[in-house]
Formats: structure tokens, sequence, C-alpha cells
């Protein structure tokens, strides 16, 4: 007898889904002071360290698809863009490892930012084990001059932020109010992304132009094939700009979602708000208190109805006029692209009207030699007349009749057709 295999319980599978859900990635995690190390965090301990729920989780997850997002929580901001999946708390930002080079330029911009600590640590990358320089170095080699002169900058002022030690004096002891760390953070999540942006658009405008200059040139199946290649980036590439800056204009357009990104803000109204409640003396503790709720509840509407945010947006307003700067590229190449198809078609139906018109010509040459062969055939049927008694000049006279005949009527067809303008002599078109 067969032996039966013993199918899995249903615990078994839900052990082991749940072995699957439980399984730890790889995080970097950069904290406020310039440190960066590697954790391997599960999903628990993320919704535990940072305060959010499973499903914006979701969103940074590298296996699913979901559209560019800046979403604030009470106390964290939770980044997709591009390239960059992190969450921003007060004092530390985790991010997902990818292969992009651009992430290598993202973390060389987090820490050109951050105050540097005493002790200055390179970070490391979890794919290939090599650290910051020699990947910038790799990227140097294989990239292009625009990426490699991103590079070049981005070690200058990394260099120049670790080494001068006057800028640093002068930024620590200037009036101006220095940006708290999330939004150091958050600047340069959006700035990584519109670089890449730029950088794609960029390289797609060097190669469509030439492209589409050719096409107009010469019309041919391979330049057709390159030229919708180009215009399937381009309509991809724009989504991608879109989303981005449809993102950055919802938060310019909601206060509430930009004052809930004031992290630290929030962190220090907290501990104030606990220290003024130790402070309060037994006998008085319930009149503090109430008057407490009902200042914080006049200040929670008037933060509700009218808050403060003029540092964020201004930061995330110069950003989305980048974006709109490359959103107007983009929609001079299409216009471009399109113009060029007009162009193209213009052509097309030019050659068609040509060969139109070559039809008729040979249509109606067809029509006035079928006429000359109905004279040839009747003089070649076996019918006695009084023309084939006389001398050889009467055959050869209506020879050339037949003849100029069927010319003449060619002539005057033609001449009628333009007459008509069924027929008209077709200017080839070469600039629009």
């Amino acid at each position: 007898m067969e032996e039966k295999k013993e199918k899995p319980s249903t615990m078994a599978i839900r052990g082991r889904r749940k072995a699957i859900v439980m399984d730890p990635k790889s995080w970097m995690v950069f904290s406020e002071t310039g440190e960066s190390i590697i954790e391997d965090l599960d999903k628990y301990t993320i919704m535990r360290r940072t305060g959010l729920p499973a499903r914006d989780l979701r969103v940074l997850d590298p296996t699913l698809f979901y559209p560019s997002s800046i979403m604030g929580r009470e106390k964290s901001i939770v980044v997709n863009l591009e390239h960059i999946k992190a969450i921003i708390t007060s004092n530390e930002v985790l991010i997902i490892n990818s292969s992009s080079p651009f992430f290598i330029l993202f973390l060389q911009d987090l820490q050109a930012r951050v105050p540097r600590s005493n002790n200055i640590h390179k970070f490391t990358s979890v794919d290939n084990g090599m650290d910051g320089e020699c990947e910038s170095k790799k990227i140097m080699e294989e990239g292009s001059p625009l990426l490699q002169s991103r590079i070049d900058s981005m070690n200058i002022a990394s260099k120049e932020s670790f080494e001068d030690d006057t800028l640093i004096d002068v930024a620590e002891t200037s009036d101006q109010k220095p940006l708290p760390f999330e939004f150091k953070a958050l600047e340069t999540c959006i700035e990584s992304a519109c670089a890449c942006l730029e950088y794609e658009n960029q390289r797609l405008e060097e190669e469509a132009y030439p492209a589409l200059d050719e096409l107009a040139t010469q019309i041919s199946t391979l330049n057709l094939e390159h030229v919708r290649h180009i215009k399937n980036r381009l309509v991809a590439l724009s989504g991608r700009v879109q989303k981005v800056a449809n993102q950055l204009e919802n938060l310019l357009d909601d206060d509430n979602d930009m004052a809930e990104m004031y992290l630290t803000k929030k962190l220090d109204d907290c501990l104030v708000d606990q220290t003024s409640l130790k402070k309060g003396s037994n006998s008085n503790i319930a009149e503090d208190i109430d008057e407490s709720d009902e200042s914080n509840t006049f200040q929670y509407r008037f933060y509700e109805s009218k808050p403060d945010v003029e540092e964020l947006e201004m930061l995330l307003e110069a950003y989305f006029a980048q974006i709109n700067g490359i959103s107007q590229r983009m929609s001079s190449l299409s216009e471009y692209v399109d113009d060029t198809e007009d162009h193209i078609n213009i052509m097309l139906d030019d050659k068609r009207n040509q060969l139109l018109q070559v039809t008729i010509i040979f249509s109606t040459t067809n029509v006035i030699m079928a006429a000359g062969i109905a004279v040839v055939g009747l003089f070649g049927m076996n019918v006695h007349i009084d023309l084939f008694d006389g001398q050889p000049r009467q055959f050869w006279a209506t020879v050339g009749g037949t003849f100029s005949g069927c010319i003449l009527l060619l002539i005057i067809s033609i001449w009628w057709g333009k007459k008509r303008y069924i027929l008209s002599e077709s200017k080839q078109i070469t600039n629009i």
C-alpha cells in the first residue's frame, strides 16, 4: 500500500507565516550626533520605536508599490520618495538600504547636514560591504559626468563640514535659528529625490533631442523604435515627477499636516507641560489643572486654526519650485515630441499624396494605351478594306496618327487634372 503523505496542519502554516512576518530587515540607523549603524529590526520593534501603525510600515515595503508620500505622524515622519524609504524621528533616521547610486549621495548629504560629533563614524553599505568613499569612487568610474560632478561636490561639502571649524563656530553663533533634526533629514530626503529626477530628466533630454532630429531627417523603422522607447520613458518619468509634485503641493495646502511634522517642538511642549504639572503645589493642584486645561484648549484651538508652519513651508516651497522646473522641462520635451510627430505625419501625408498622383497618372496612361490597343485590334481583324490596298505611307500615317492621338489625350488629361487641382506640384516640407 502506498504511504499517505501527512499534510501540514493549520497551526504549522500559521507558525510558518508568522516566522516570515517576524523576519527582521536590515535598517541603516542615522542618529542626530552623526553616527550611523546597521541594525536588524523586525516590524514590531519598529512600531514600538517609532509609534507607527502597521499600515504605515507597508508604505516602506520594497516589495510593494506605493506612490510617493510624506506622512507626518505623532512621533515620526514617514518618507517614501523614489529610492528613499525612511522613518524620521526627532533624534534619528531609519533608512531601508537601497542599491541606487543616489542612496550613497543621500547618506553623504545627511552626514554633511548633521553636526559632527566627537567620534566620526563612516557609514557602510549593506549590499556589498564597501564604505562610502570606495562606493563613490566606483560610481564615479561607472557613472556619467553629471553624477561624477554631483559626487565631487558632495565630497567637498562633507569634507568642509568636518574640517572647517571656523564655519561651524560662525553657524553656531549666528542669530538664525537652526533647523531641527527632523527638518534637516526631511530636506535631505526631498533634495535627493529631486536630484535623482533631475539627473534622469537630463539624461533623457540628452538622448531624446538628437533622436528626434534624426527621425525628422530620416524616417526609418530603427529611428521610430528608438523614439518609441524614449516616449515611454518620458511618460513614466513624468508620472513620477507629478506624484512628487502633487505630494508637496498637498502638504503646502494643509497646514495641519505640516504642523504634525514638528516633532521636536511637540516633544518640547510635552516636556514643558509635564514640568509645569510637577511644580504645582498640593493645595492648588486642581485649580492649576483646570486653568492649564483651559489654556491648553485655547492654545490648541488657536494652533488648529492657524498653526505656525512658516519654517517648513519655506523649505517645501523651494523644492516644490524645483520640481515644477523639472516638470516644465519635461513638458517642453513632450511638446517637442508631439511637434516631431506632427511633422512626420505631414511628411507621410505628402508622400501619400505624391503616390496618389503617380497612381492617377499611370491609370490615365493605361486608359489611353487601351484606346491605342483598340485601334490596333481593329486593324488586326480579318476584314478586307480599301486601306490595305494602299501604299506603305498609309500604314505609317495610321501608326503615327494613333501614337500622336494617344500622346495628345495624355497631355489633355494632365492639363485638365491640374486645372481641377486633382494633380498639383508637391513641395517637400523641410521645416515646420
